[in-house]
């Protein structure tokens, strides 16, 4: 996948501001997918699914920061997330539909959190990454 110079500004703008709040950010993102899509916390029987829980925030950062390296990794997602698609694809077996809906999740906490920066364009730049994200980690399933 190719990013413009103007997807790339955009991606990085928020990816800058996201960096240092990943724990708090992620976490809304998930509890704001297991709330519209309960189906989703069956992979998380083992989690304190509690807003604002540890559990909720340790994993939603893992994903802030995986999503991160794949920011600041353009041109290479798939080498820069190849360990978390083996994870995905082998050991975890998460329903690949569930990528697509964390990452609507996550685009609006980006909207609500950074609504300057989430213009059109950034929306559109972030969609574009975070579809390329969720390629790459349904990339090995089987």
């Amino acid at each position: 996948m190719t990013f413009s110079a103007e997807e790339r500004a955009a991606i990085k703008a928020i990816s800058g501001k996201v960096a240092g709040q990943a724990s708090e950010l992620g976490a809304e993102a998930l509890e704001r997918l297991f709330k519209s899509y309960p189906q989703t916390k069956t992979y998380f029987s083992h989690f304190d699914l509690h807003p604002g829980s540890a559990d909720l925030k340790s994993h939603g950062g893992k994903v802030v920061h995986a999503i991160g390296e794949a920011a600041n990794n353009l041109d290479h997602i798939d080498q820069a997330l190849s360990a978390l698609s083996d994870l995905h694809a082998y050991k975890l077996r998460v329903d690949p539909g569930n990528f697509r809906l964390l990452s609507h999740s996550i685009q609006v906490v980006l909207a609500l959190h950074f609504p300057a920066d989430f213009t059109p364009i950034a929306q559109s730049a972030w969609d574009k990454l975070l579809s390329a994200v969720s390629s790459v980690l349904v990339s090995k399933y089987r």
